[in-house]
């Protein structure tokens, strides 16, 4: 697992993991096309959402919250239309429900990001054994943001997918310890380390 079990997959997705999955990121644009990224991925592989990205953008205004907060159902059939899409009318229902209650919790919050990141205080997590390959699907911290958010009115974002989104935008650090990335990403962003306490299904990662 030297470099997390992502040599073998496309190429794009290596760009991905060399560049951005896993380092913090702290404005909401970013934060909005990963969570929404993660809604249009439940079910499916991460690598045909990585080689769809563009479209998904295109379809999407580039992931900007505060428009798809507007989208209409005319908006609803023209991405149903678009070629090479993914066709799931749910999905696409909950990514725009999703704009509408992150645009609550910036009200609330300040930003989407104070919010999320608020659970670490700020820093990235490491959790004991993570670095060795032993990642669970979803934990206890995932579980409790899963279940606020639902609270929000927020859809699709189970303790499953909040958990991959944690570890995308940089509040779990779930790198192999032999990865680059890992120290990269240690030495440049306040950490702490954790216990896994309540940790469910854990596997060894592969996107």
């Amino acid at each position: 697992m030297s470099y997390c079990n992502w040599e073998n997959t496309s190429p794009l997705n290596i760009k991905y993991h060399d560049e951005e999955w896993g380092v913090p990121i702290h404005d909401d644009m970013h934060q909005f096309e990963y969570l929404s990224m993660e809604v249009l991925q439940c079910g499916l592989n991460w690598n045909m959402i990585i080689n769809k990205r563009n479209i998904l953008r295109a379809c999407f205004d580039g992931f900007d919250y505060q428009k798809i907060a507007r989208y209409t159902d005319k908006d609803i059939k023209r991405i149903m239309q678009t070629e090479s899409m993914i066709k799931s009318q749910k999905k696409i229902e909950a990514i725009i429900n999703n704009a509408r209650c992150f645009l609550k919790i910036r009200q609330i919050f300040g930003s989407f990001d104070s919010y999320l990141w608020s659970y670490s205080k700020g820093k990235t997590i490491l959790y004991h054994k993570h670095a060795q390959g032993h990642i669970p699907v979803s934990n206890d911290l995932s579980e409790k943001i899963s279940k606020d958010l639902k609270k929000h009115g927020f859809k699709f974002l189970g303790p499953v997918t909040i958990y991959s989104h944690l570890q995308a935008c940089g509040i779990i650090n779930d790198h192999d310890q032999n990865c680059p990335r890992y120290t990269y990403i240690n030495t440049r962003f306040p950490t702490v380390k954790k216990c896994c306490k309540e940790e469910s299904g854990v596997h060894h990662y592969n996107p």
